[in-house]
């Protein structure tokens, strides 16, 4: 179950780093970093 939730949330830190990578506007890739700093931090399993 663990992998599963892992590989769930690998597909969703990807989608955001390539949405980082396409943004143009500052702004909306520091929106979208503070919203993949959790999601890298699960990926890793720390609480």
């Amino acid at each position: 179950m663990t992998l599963i939730y892992q590989g769930i949330t690998l597909i969703v830190v990807l989608l955001i780093g390539w949405h980082i990578l396409r943004e143009r506007r500052l702004t909306d890739q520091m929106e979208a970093a503070l919203v993949l700093l959790p999601l890298i931090l699960r990926l890793l399993m720390i609480k």
